[in-house]
């Protein structure tokens, strides 16, 4: 992608379809006047007068508990150095963004106009009676120093300078590792930091508390190596001056254990590496181009540990691996502060989850085939699940023993199941299967290249790496939509019904022909037909020449499937086809079946279905809990519809006793755990929550995900096609962009996972 088009793309993204990232959303019920009344006035009044009495007390009636400031003067914003307050704010809104969907934390950002750091400090002091927390962001070294400090002695909240303490947190649960891994101390390892600003100097704090030497360490600034005889040195640096007969950065290295990058990209040479000691550890920080590439480094030393701030290379040091977590962790305490032992049980709960043994949904999701703890594994991966109920509680142990939480937990194990169920946004489902969507780039046919959103999915699909598309269509056309949306990629195009296709046609349709010439198809009808954009896009997935079908933008769905389903061969063991919707609501994922196929399937088509979209919540990395549907529980009706349920259920039960399915079941109980506790104690489905639900007939299933899609604002990924050979997926007629390219990278997803299955 260019940089002109990804500039466009981003402030596209940023504008539309309103401006900004984040907004406020009520969480209380507000359509009646009662409800107005007990909202404001005069009902507001009565919280108003319990927190007059005990300010604590706002705890308890607002938000606040839950609300963290994002505070910057915008004076170093990531790579863009003094922007300014305005200019900052995109990202202080970004960081919000991260805070809720990996804590569920909310968030006001606040850009102060401010670069005195009196005035700042009081600015901040002069707010924080709203808020739960405070995460400063972006203020430059060293006025940053002063602002945490202060900020947090004269505040009775959490306060974390992240630029400051996120990376050292986790560089330091990498390092921890990584020495670990060599066999090594960490009271011997000699460390060389290149970089001097604030986050090297948090990172090397919390190394010397973490065991290393403060002999150990040399740091480098870009005058090179900060000597305690340099004039002029603020006493940040001052406190890492050496006495050593040291000048550059390339002398520094000689004989170290550890280089620590915090500075700029390609400062590293392959020289400096061979001249480390035994089992180097490089952390390379540096972004978007680290100090030293990882392939260069990896391909210079065999026996290297390799981090970086990057997504494409093992061992990211990312930071979203710990304010989030930290934060929330705080918060469910009501911690006065954010101090060291906090900090400092962040990095050993990080360091102790990458030693453990690793769900296979993220094994899933980053295409490995068993991530374990070892040179290319020494912290977890930003998706991995348990972050948001295994760092947390470390966080808020160590808050009370430390003596400043204010709300101590008693039961451990229900914190954590709250914990849980603040995870599951729909949001990360898109995101887990776009990542495994780029492990593996597989070839995906766009058969309506020459309409213009089915092009933009196309485009989208090429310039995020989630797969190589192949454009079917008019050729002018799509040639023409190429240069209006600046489509540059030389990605192949073709027009089934051009002569430069004839070979291609001839033989496509003798294959189809042989199929089909005891079914009253002519040679002739067969070639034919290959000039039909859908039959010869799936002749190209059968012959292998793509590994996944997109269609059905502009056709209605019944028109497009008829010749899917006369050329692609079911799978083993399948005599029907069916379709199911990936629901993304705010209780999370939910598959839906049968959403766009099957009319009246029977009892034994129900359990195919069942069986088929089970399997595909497993290739989601997720364990399927099944409610099979119906307007009664039970046996509470005998009408033909529950009959047919009930039978479905007891043959499953039967045959695979130990599948999580349960019914027939109303949609009420079955998504609602307290009901159907009280009510149906004996329910396979107690104490699951239930993720697929299996209607009776294919009305009830897309009447179901139609409204959730407009009532509710779900986002759908699908009609995702069950039980054919091949990657092909049917699109709704008007698919919007997203959905498109979403369903695209499901379809590289089932490519690949046809391509492990062979």
């Amino acid at each position: 992608m260019s940089d002109s088009r990804k500039r466009h793309e981003a402030l596209l993204y940023h504008a539309k379809p309103k401006p900004g990232k984040i907004a406020v959303v009520p969480t209380k019920k507000y359509a009646t006047q009662h409800d107005l009344a007990l909202a404001y006035s005069p009902g507001v009044a009565a919280p108003c007068l319990e927190i007059a009495k005990d300010k604590n007390n706002a705890y308890k009636y607002t938000a606040k508990g839950n609300l963290v400031a994002v505070i910057t003067n915008g004076t170093a914003v990531l790579g863009l150095g003094d922007i300014g307050p305005e200019a900052s704010k995109p990202v202080m809104e970004g960081k919000g963004l991260l805070f809720k969907i990996f804590a569920d934390i909310d968030v006001f950002d606040i850009e102060v106009d401010a670069t005195d750091v009196e005035l700042f400090i009081q600015t901040v002091k002069a707010i924080a009676p709203t808020f739960g927390g405070i995460n400063l962001e972006d203020i430059k070294a060293p006025e940053a120093f002063e602002i945490e400090r202060r900020l947090k002695e004269e505040l009775d909240i959490p306060v974390m300078h992240d630029d400051q303490h996120g990376t050292a947190i986790i560089s330091a649960a990498a390092l921890k590792n990584a020495v670990d891994i060599t066999e090594k101390k960490i009271s011997d390892v000699k460390i060389v930091v290149n970089g001097a600003g604030a986050a090297a100097i948090s990172c090397t704090r919390l190394y010397l508390k973490l065991g290393v030497k403060r002999e150990n360490v040399v740091m480098c600034d870009s005058k090179g190596v900060i000597r305690d005889d340099r004039n002029n040195l603020t006493s940040q640096k001052a406190e890492f001056a050496t006495d050593r007969d040291l000048q550059t950065l390339g002398e520094a290295m000689h004989g170290a254990d550890v280089f620590i990058g915090l500075s700029k990209g390609d400062v590293v040479t392959p020289e400096m590496l061979l001249a480390m000691a035994k089992d180097p550890i490089v952390f390379a920080m540096a972004n978007p181009i680290p100090e030293i590439n990882y392939d260069l480094a990896i391909a210079t030393r065999d026996d290297i540990i390799m981090a970086s701030g990057r997504s494409d290379h093992p061992n990211q040091v990312n930071n979203v691996l710990g304010f989030p977590f930290i934060f929330r962790g705080a918060l469910d305490v009501r911690a006065t502060k954010i101090n060291e032992e906090m900090k400092m049980a962040a990095v050993h709960a990080l360091a102790d989850l990458a030693k453990k043994s690793v769900p296979e949904q993220v094994n899933i999701v980053y295409d490995e085939v068993s991530l374990t703890y070892g040179r290319e594994y020494i912290i977890p991966k930003p998706f991995d699940p348990r972050l948001i109920y295994e760092i947390p509680p470390a966080i808020a142990k160590a808050a009370m023993d430390s003596g400043v939480a204010l709300e101590p937990i008693e039961n451990w194990d229900e914190y954590r199941e709250e914990l849980m169920e603040r995870s599951g946004s729909g949001s990360k489902e898109i995101r887990l299967l776009h990542n495994r969507a780029k492990s593996n780039k597989k070839r995906i046919v766009f058969a309506e290249a020459d309409h213009l959103d089915v092009l933009k999915a196309a485009q989208r699909i090429h310039d995020e790496k989630l797969g190589k598309p192949i454009l079917l269509g008019r050729k002018e056309v799509i040639l023409e939509l190429m240069e209006e949306i600046g489509f540059t990629a030389n990605v192949p195009i073709i027009d089934p019904k051009t002569d430069e296709e004839t070979e291609r046609r001839n033989r496509f349709g003798e294959i189809y022909w042989k199929s089909r010439q005891r079914k009253g198809k002519t040679l002739s009808d067969a070639k034919n037909l290959m000039r039909e954009r859908n039959y010869f896009a799936a002749m190209m997935v059968n012959e292998n020449e793509a590994d996944a079908l997109i269609t059905g933008y502009s056709r209605p769905y019944p028109t497009v499937v008829k010749p899917i389903l006369e050329l692609i061969k079911k799978d083993t063991g399948i005599s029907r086809v069916a379709a199911c919707n990936l629901m993304l609501t705010k209780q999370g994922p939910i598959f839906l079946a049968d959403t766009t196929i099957n009319i009246n399937p029977s009892a034994k088509d129900l359990v195919k279905i069942t069986q088929m979209t089970s399997s595909l919540a497993k290739m989601f990395g997720m364990k399927p809990n099944v409610a099979m549907l119906s307007f009664s529980n039970f046996g509470s009706s005998n009408s033909e519809t529950s009959k047919k349920i009930r039978e479905a259920v007891s043959y499953i039960h039967r045959h695979f006793p130990n599948a999580t399915v349960d019914g027939e079941i109303q949609a009420d109980f079955a998504l609602n755990p307290e009901m159907l506790a009280k009510e149906f104690p004996f329910s396979k489905l107690n104490g699951k929550k239930v993720n697929v639900l299996i209607f009776p007939n294919l009305e009830s299933a897309n009447i179901t995900y139609k409204l959730l899609k407009q009532v509710e604002g779900a986002e759908s990924i699908g009609p995702i096609i069950l039980g054919l050979s091949k990657a092909v997926h049917v699109l709704q007629l008007g698919a919007s962009v997203d959905e498109m390219v979403n369903m695209a990278a499901l379809a590289a997803v089932d490519a690949q996972q046809r391509e492990k299955n062979k």
